[in-house]
This record gives C-alpha cells, sequence and structure tokens, in this order.
C-alpha cells in the first residue's frame, strides 16, 4: 500500500503532460488502474478556500476551519486553496492547491469490472484520500500568517477580484466558497481601521468608494461562507469589537457580494457556526 501511491505518480506523468493547461495536484486513480474509460463523471460541485495570509489566527480557529473544509469535500469534487495577502514582496495572491478527487464506482458499472482491477482501483482511492488530506493540509497550515510576522497591508478587494478572475475560466456547477479573513481591508484603497481600532464603517459610503475603484468581483454566483471576520489578536489594542461594529461590517460584505455575483451564506465574527452546504 506505501509503495502504491509513488507508483500512480510514476503512471500519471504522461497524462500530466497531455493535460497541462489543467492543474490538479491529486494523481487520479483511473489511468493508473486502467479504467480510464469506467471513469465517472465529477460532482461538479468545487470548494474554494480563500485564506489572508495577514490575519494571525489561534490554532483552535484554523483546525475550525479545517474542519468545516473536510466536512464539505466528498468523492468528485474539485478543491482550490487561494493565499492572499497584501502586495509585498514574497507576500501576494498564490494558488496553494488545486485537485479533483476520483469517484468510486458503483452498481452495474462496478459488477463489470474484474476483481484484480477493482482491487487495485479501490486501493488507490484509499490512497488518493490519504494523499489529498495530508497534501491539502500542508498548504492549508501553511498558508496562514506565521507567528511574529506581521503584515501591516490587507489588500482584500484587489486579492478577491483577481481570484474571481481566475475561477471565471472554470465553471462548474455548484461553488463554494470558504473565505478565512477579518474582513479588514487595509490598503492605499482605505481602511477599516483608525487609531489602531476596528472603525465604524458607513456600508454604503464604503460600497460607494469600491464601486468607484472597479474593485467589484464576480464570483458567478458563488456561496461564501466567511471565518475569522472582525478578529484582532487579543493584545491588540481595540481588540474590543462591539456588535454594532460587527453588523456594519457584515451588512457591507453582504452588499458587496451581492454585487460581485455571490451569496454570503453565513458570517463567521470571528467563528463560522452554519456548516458548508
Amino acid at each position: 500500500m506505501r509503495r502504491l501511491l509513488p507508483l500512480l505518480v510514476v503512471g500519471l506523468l504522461p497524462m500530466a503532460a497531455q493535460a497541462a493547461d489543467e492543474r490538479n495536484d491529486i494523481p487520479g486513480c483511473y489511468p493508473y488502474a486502467q479504467l480510464s474509460q469506467q471513469q465517472p463523471a465529477p460532482s461538479g460541485r468545487e470548494l474554494v478556500v480563500i485564506i489572508d495570509e495577514t490575519v494571525q489566527m489561534s490554532q483552535a480557529l484554523q483546525r475550525s476551519a479545517w474542519d468545516h473544509a473536510m466536512r464539505y469535500v466528498r468523492p468528485g469534487d474539485s478543491v482550490r486553496l487561494y493565499q492572499f495577502s497584501a502586495f509585498l514582496q514574497n507576500h501576494y495572491m498564490k494558488l496553494q492547491f488545486a485537485g479533483l478527487l476520483d469517484v468510486p464506482l458503483q452498481g452495474k458499472v462496478r459488477n463489470s469490472i474484474g476483481s484484480k482491477s477493482l482491487k487495485q482501483l479501490d486501493a488507490c482511492l484509499q490512497q488518493q484520500a490519504a494523499f489529498f488530506q495530508k497534501t491539502f493540509g500542508q498548504q492549508f497550515v501553511g498558508s496562514f500568517g506565521k507567528p511574529g510576522e506581521e503584515i501591516a497591508r490587507s489588500e482584500i478587494f484587489g486579492s478577491l477580484r483577481k481570484i474571481a478572475e481566475d475561477l471565471a475560466s472554470r465553471p462548474s456547477q455548484e461553488r463554494v466558497v470558504l473565505l478565512v479573513s477579518d474582513m479588514l481591508e487595509n490598503s492605499d484603497f482605505g481602511s477599516f481601521y483608525q487609531s489602531n481600532r476596528i472603525r465604524d464603517i458607513d456600508p454604503e459610503a464604503e460600497l460607494k468608494k469600491v464601486q468607484q475603484k472597479n474593485l467589484l468581483a464576480d464570483f458567478a454566483g458563488a456561496r461564501v461562507y466567511v471565518h475569522g471576520a472582525g478578529l484582532v489578536a487579543g493584545d491588540s489594542k481595540g481588540a474590543y469589537r462591539s456588535g454594532s461594529t460587527l453588523q456594519r461590517l457584515e451588512q457591507f460584505w453582504r452588499v458587496y457580494l451581492q454585487q460581485s455575483n455571490a451569496d454570503l451564506a453565513a458570517f463567521g465574527a470571528p467563528e463560522l457556526t452554519a456548516d458548508l452546504r
């Protein structure tokens, strides 16, 4: 079993060269088992995880975000992971992971396959699931800000627009976005801070500024779940956020996402308590 994955990866090299335009960090099992003709269609669902590197997030909140992602993903899903920050040296928007999980064979098609091929396929699918969790997990954890590494700026609007442009070339039947961020813009465009505190923004006024700067995005009808909103490090000045401050923040992002062709399904301030659906 331990030798299976390296052999699988080697076996896929010719196929990967043919499909170089479609990044897939997860080695496929059907070509490996020589069952490409029997491969079921993918689910049409896509999970897009977007992590804001500028936010210092506790281990508990990081784990909660991971659990949300893992509860949602199932065989046949596409998964993408983006990291964004300020536009600084070594800190910028990156696609950290992109992969497609295979769907197991079922029913008559499965019954028509020989036992040797099925055994090889089933073993590979188990290995694929483990490979996905390990590889995606490493990139997931590595996308969060490092302790003691403080990034003063946060380009949320510009990063979301670029990510939406990247996704536009990848139509999907159903797209869910897990956005892990404090949702506090702090750039040359404008800042949601004032005197080291989160300021009480005027949602309507801020939205007009976003429109004037052409910073809306197009997420093609995605459902967006926010995790970490309003998060301020406990030792920072003004770490307290009032209910009305967070309410204004949520109101702004709800309308922003509506105008960016997306639906704000849940707003975790800071912890997301609703499951991804």
